[in-house]
Parts: structure tokens; sequence; C-alpha cells
């Protein structure tokens, strides 16, 4: 069987500060090792002979069938392509390049293919020098409004929102677009109740050091930045590192550095935003960090001064969050739940390993009435397709792995005398695609489990080939946005035989594979090239439907928390769309859809009655009314009410929660801690230590319950309904026992 090995990752907007991270871009690792140039230093790059063949050997790479699963010829419509691609990587926001500028750089718009295929990329670098100057004169100007008084009193806005912005027609109308953004930027300090003088102080420190960070970009980097406009417009996955990204990247693989195991983005009011945390490493082990909060400052051990880091590049951030095994990281953390000017929490966190004892499954039984009424569902949550490597390759007996695991926790659902299991996949991100289909194989006899399209369109079938199941009983999957590659495989061949409910939002939607491609095998008189990370496959359901863009779409579906907007494969503009080609051979073991109706019927009527379930929704609801926010008052009234309404609500909600303890019949049995609820929103400024906040851990899982409810639900209607039994569940099926 072929080994593949997967996780979603977003290169150049998400980064995973993890063991064995996703291939990232990581240009800034390195860094701290370059000299610091002063502020006002005249610096002109240029490329070099190396970056020349490199992107000579990209261009074949990337429009070559042979190679690359998507091939695109360089061409003049290309380079236009490419041209919007590079000025929106600088400059995104349309914050410093000046109308008069870009209409300059237009004679370049149709001949980047020429200057890639020819290597002769001044082009790219001299629009980059002019980003440099632009920089430079914006950083005076705005640090010279910082001595201006503001007054927060008049009704003025903020537009944070600058995606479709027009550029800037004078130098005039970018210092109001500056002038807003600075106050608010003071406004929000000042809500944190910081005084004038410290105000002016941090901001002033973090405008100089934005300035200084870009005057310390390299060619290395231009370069890479610019072959990523390029390598991005062939498709989201296929992807350039320069030799000193390769090289970190490598460091990072050999364990030489450590992170925090949290994946990370950038928002669009620039702060750093946790997308997830990675099951066994610090953030996760701490229990104080969570999805959607925010970083806005990071100090390195028990003492060094707070760095604050709204604003920075991704990957710098990075940069000072990852360091050495054991060392301490402190980091100033918005909480996602509070509004942009709630209180912040100082969090002091160790770097380690992700340790895989803490990645590993975990049971839990959910158990509803009492008494004769008792009922009870098991639940099995996994964090990752896991798989000890090295002990498979040696042939060690015990070694781990996701499946041997859960073979166990299985069996022991089944002492226990449950009626059913859940497999939570929520924010699973992928892993070992062998325990994708060997996890599958302990619900369904031998099989096929997905099929492979590679460059050359030819299709194998990668199946399950070991007879018998660990468990033949009512079966939910449980997934969500995050649930992503191997959760993909697993939930929808699940699905496509009909052996189990999915239930949840619709998962990631990434169906395709990469390899990493060492450009110097090419051009061996001339080292030091890169590497290309590169499309070279696409996975198919076994019903012959791709998991890429739509992702799995569940049975009964929850109120969506990410929009596919915002997060998930059909989030980029060139995600390769939605394809299939023919179904694999199978056997079904069921179709559940006659079940659907009436079970969305009593989960309706239940969750109107589910305060937690309520609460869930109403913070969905309010994420996305956050989301869909442009701008931000600049009245300081207006901010303060806002911010005592968000208060409010919460204290409301934990009074209400306390009243509530122990009113409910239903209870979770378990050795483990209920997972939280991303409450979605956003946060601001004066830390707290974490320890002086009030714990989250208990408050219960309302997705969880209810997915529970739903496998008890549809257990019902089978044993009640003999006729409907025997719709959704055949005769020859392993399922008819559930029927009869």
């Amino acid at each position: 069987m072929k080994v593949y090995r997967m996780r979603v990752f977003r290169f150049r907007s998400v980064l995973a500060l993890v063991l064995l991270a996703p291939l990232v871009s990581l240009s800034a690792w390195a860094d701290s090792a370059k000299p610091e140039a002063a502020d006002s230093q005249a610096v002109v790059l240029e490329p070099n002979s190396q970056q020349s063949s490199a992107a000579r050997w990209m261009a074949q790479l990337v429009s070559n069938s042979r190679f690359h699963y998507t091939p695109q010829k360089l061409d003049d419509k290309l380079s236009s392509a490419i041209f919007d691609r590079y000025l929106e990587s600088l400059d995104a926001d349309r914050l410093f390049f000046r109308a008069e500028d870009v209409a300059g750089f237009e004679s370049y718009r149709t001949k980047l293919d020429d200057a890639i295929l020819e290597g002769k990329l001044s082009p790219a670098f001299d629009i980059f020098n002019v980003y440099l100057q632009r920089v430079d004169e914006r950083t005076e100007s705005i640090r010279a409004q910082l001595k201006e008084d503001f007054d927060f009193e008049v009704d003025e806005s903020y537009s944070f929102d600058r995606e479709d912005a027009s550029w800037a027609g004078s130098a005039a109308e970018l210092d109001e677009v500056w002038r807003l953004r600075v106050k608010n930027d003071v406004l929000r300090l000042r809500l944190a109740n910081r005084e004038m003088a410290a105000i002016r102080d941090t901001l002033d420190k973090r405008y100089r050091n934005f300035a200084r960070r870009v005057r310390q970009i390299d060619a290395e980097d231009v370069f890479q930045t610019f072959m990523n406009a390029y390598a991005s417009e062939i498709e989201p996955h296929t992807a350039y590192m320069n030799p000193r990204t390769s090289e970190n990247f490598n460091m990072a693989m050999r364990l030489s550095l450590e992170g925090i195991g949290a994946v990370l983005s950038r928002n669009d009011e620039e702060f750093t935003v946790v997308r997830s945390v990675v099951p066994g490493g610090p953030a996760a082990m701490s229990g104080k960090i969570k999805p959607g909060d925010r970083i806005l400052a990071v100090g390195q051990g028990d003492s060094g001064p707070m760095v604050d880091v709204v604003g920075w590049r991704l990957d710098d951030v990075v940069d000072l969050i990852r360091g050495p095994k054991d060392s301490v990281v402190r980091l100033d953390v918005l909480p996602a739940e509070l509004g942009i000017d709630g209180e912040h929490t100082l969090l002091t966190l160790s770097r380690e390993k992700v340790k895989l004892e803490e990645q590993a499954a975990k049971k839990e039984i959910i158990e509803f009435g009492e008494g004769e009424d008792l009922r009870r569902i098991g639940v099995i949550s996994l964090p990752a397709f896991y798989q000890d490597f090295e002990g498979r390759r040696r042939d060690e007996p015990d070694y781990r792995s996701a499946t041997r695991d859960i073979a166990v926790l299985l069996e022991e659902l089944r002492a226990d005398k449950v009626e059913g299991v859940v497999i939570d996949l929520r924010n699973n991100g992928g892993g070992s695609l062998n325990e994708a289909i060997e996890l599958t194989g302990l619900f369904i006899d031998k099989g096929p489990v997905v099929q492979v399209r590679d460059a050359g369109r030819r299709v194998s079938v990668e199946s399950d080939r070991t007879s018998g199941v660990a468990w033949d009983g009512p079966l939910a999957v449980l997934v969500n946005r995050a649930s992503a590659s191997a959760s993909e495989i697993f939930a929808g061949a699940i699905q496509d035989y009909g052996r189990g409910l999915i239930v949840g939002e619709p998962t990631f939607g990434k169906g395709t594979v990469q390899n990493l491609v060492d450009l110097d095998m090419f051009a061996r008189e001339n080292p030091g090239l890169g590497h290309l990370k590169i499309t070279v496959a696409q996975f198919f359901r076994i019903a012959g439907g791709s998991t890429q863009h739509k992702g799995v779409v569940p049975d009964i579906d929850f109120p969506v928390t990410w929009d596919a907007t915002e997060y998930g494969e059909s989030m980029y503009d060139n995600a390769l769309p939605w394809a299939s080609i023919s179904p694999a051979v199978f056997d079904s073991y069921g179709d559940f859809s006659p079940l659907v109706p009436e079970l969305k019927s009593r989960h309706s009527a239940r969750v109107a009655t589910d305060q937690e379930f309520q609460w869930w929704v109403e913070d969905v609801a309010e994420y996305r009314v956050q989301r869909d926010r442009k701008t931000l008052s600049l009245n300081e009234t207006e901010r303060r009410a806002e911010r005592q309404r968000e208060q409010a609500k919460r204290e409301s909600r934990d009074a209400q929660r306390k009243a509530m303890d122990g009113d409910s019949a239903d209870a979770i049995a378990s050795e483990d801690e209920v997972s939280n609820l991303d409450d979605g929103l956003q946060a601001d400024e004066r830390p707290i230590e974490a320890d002086e906040t009030a714990s989250t851990d208990d408050k219960p899982d309302a997705l969880l319950r209810e997915t529970a409810h739903l496998l008890i639900d549809a257990v019902d209607l089978l044993r009640a309904d003999s006729k409907l039994a025997a719709r959704v569940i055949p005769e020859t099926s392993p399922l008819r026992a559930l029927a009869d």
C-alpha cells in the first residue's frame, strides 16, 4: 500500500507551530540571524544567478503534465494574474503604493512570463524597491501623527477592510487613511487604560519596528514572494521555498526547534489569530488558548520584554514563538469570546514537542436518563490520524497508531454496553492516509476506501484488505470545517458505504496530494535553488465524487461556524473545482436518507430547548455579524458601551449556567474534560494572568451531546418501524441486526 502523509496547510496565510509542521512559508525563521539595518539605510535589491535558474526550472515543472496535476502554460494571460497577485502579496490593504506607482508598474503586466522563462527577474525587484521606498515614507509620516492630539468624541469610523479599496490617488488620500488607522490603534490602548505617553511609546516602537523588519527583507525573500505569486496562480498548494526557508523547515523536521502547537493565521485587523491548537502540544496542554484567540505580543523567558506583534508578518511572529525545547515563551492574548476592546490574558508556555500520547484517541461515555431509561453512547475523540511510522517500518509488534488505539477503545466500549459510538473528528486536520484506510476497516469488512488519480490521470484504489470489523453497531461521525484530508477520506467512506451518520458542518475540502521537489536535482552545477511543493494527485471518494472543494457534506447539519469564504479550500479563488470519476466497486451497508427528515425534525425540537446549544447558535450568528463588519467606530463612548454589553452577556450566561448546574438529566462519564465550544468572535489590551480568568473547561459540549442524541434517535426509529428499517438497511447488509 502506498504511504501518504497528509495534513491541511495554508501556504502564506496559515502557519503551524508544530513538530511535524505542514510545508509553509517560513522565510523569516532565519531573520533573527540577519544583521539589523539602520532605519534609514538605503537598500536596492537585485536577483542573482541561482534565482534565475530556479525560476526557469520551476516554470518547466509546473507547466508540465508529467509533474503537475494541473499544469498551466506560462503566457501573457498568466503573467497578468501573477502581476496582480504579486502586488497583493506586497500591499494587500493598499496602504503604501499609490495609483501612480501601480500605473508605472503596468508595463510589466504582460512581461513577467518572459522574465521568469528567461531568468531576467528585475521587474519583480524593481516593484519591491519602490515598495521599500513607500514604507519608509509612510512610517515617517505616521510616527509624526502620533505626536498630534486625538478627539474621541467626534463620530468617525475606521474602515479596516480595504480588500476592495482603490489605490490612493495621492499622498494626502493615504494620509487620511492612516490618520484613522493610527487613531484606532490609540483608542484600543486607551480602552485598555493605558496612559497617553505609554500609548505613544508603544505605537512608535510598533511602527518603527515594522519599517525595520521590511528593511531586513533580502533578495531571497523577494524572490520567494514573487515566485509564490506565480505558484499560487497555478493552484493554492503549489509553492516555492527558497534555500533558507528549506533549511529552516528541515531544521524543524529534525526537531531542532520547538513551538507551542498552534496553527496561526492573520485576520483583516492585523492580528495573529489562533486557527487551531494541536492536541498534545503546549497550547493544548495549557487549556488556556483556543481557536479564535489573538496574539498581540510575545516575550521570551520568564521576564523578557513583551514585543508588540500587531501588524507583523505571520512568519515573523512564528520566528518569535518558536525556540529551543523547554524554553519559555510568554503570549499576550486577546481571547476569542471578547470584543475588540476586551481584556487581555498573559500566558506562559514551555516550548515542547507534541506528545504522541496526548494526540492519542480518547473515549468517554455520554448518558441520558436514568434507571431503566438509561441510554449510553460511547464517544471516541480522534485529534489526528497518527502513526509511529518508524515503529511500523521496523515491524515492532506494539507500535502506536490511531487504528490500533481505537480498536482497543471499541472493545472497552463494547464491554461498557454502549448502544452506539460517535467518532469525533472535529478539528482533525489529517495525518496518515494509511490510518484513514485502516480505521475505516474497523467498521466495514474488506473493501475500497479511497481512489487516487495522478497527474497522468491514472486511477488507483486504496482498500482495506483485513477481514472482520471491530464495531458493527450504530455509528455517527461528528465533523466541522477544520476536519480535513484524512478525516474527509474516513468520513466520506463511512457515508458512501451507508455505514453511519455524518453530523456537523461541511468539512475543509482539501482533496489534493503534494510532493516536495528539490530543485538542485535539476541543476547540480549551480546548487542552492530551493524546493518546490507541487500538486501531483487528487483524492476521490469510492462513490466517485471528490472531497476537493466541497468537502464532506453532513447528513445532519449544524449551524456553520466558519463560512466557506473564510476557511477551507473554497476560500481560495483558484482552488481546484469539485470533480468526479467512475465509482469503485463496493457493497452498500445502508442508506440513511429515509431517516434524515425525521432526525432533523427531532433535532430541531430538541435544540430549541437546549440552552447551551442555543447559546452556541447565538455565538455563531454574532460571529457572522462581527465578521461582516467592515468598520469600527472611533467614538470612545460607543466602544466602551459595546465592551460593557459583551461583558454583561458573559456574566449573565455564567450565572444561568450555574443555576442550571445539576438540573439536567444528561451526564458525561469520562476521565477527559469536554472540549471547549469556540465562540469564534474577537478581543484587546491590558494583560491579566491566565490563572485569574474563569475556566471554561467545564462548559458543556452541546454539539457532542446532540450528536449522541441523534444516534439514539436513529436506533429508535429503526427498531420501531420494520418497513422503514428495510428501506434503510437491505437484507444483505452486515447492519441488518440493527433493524431486527
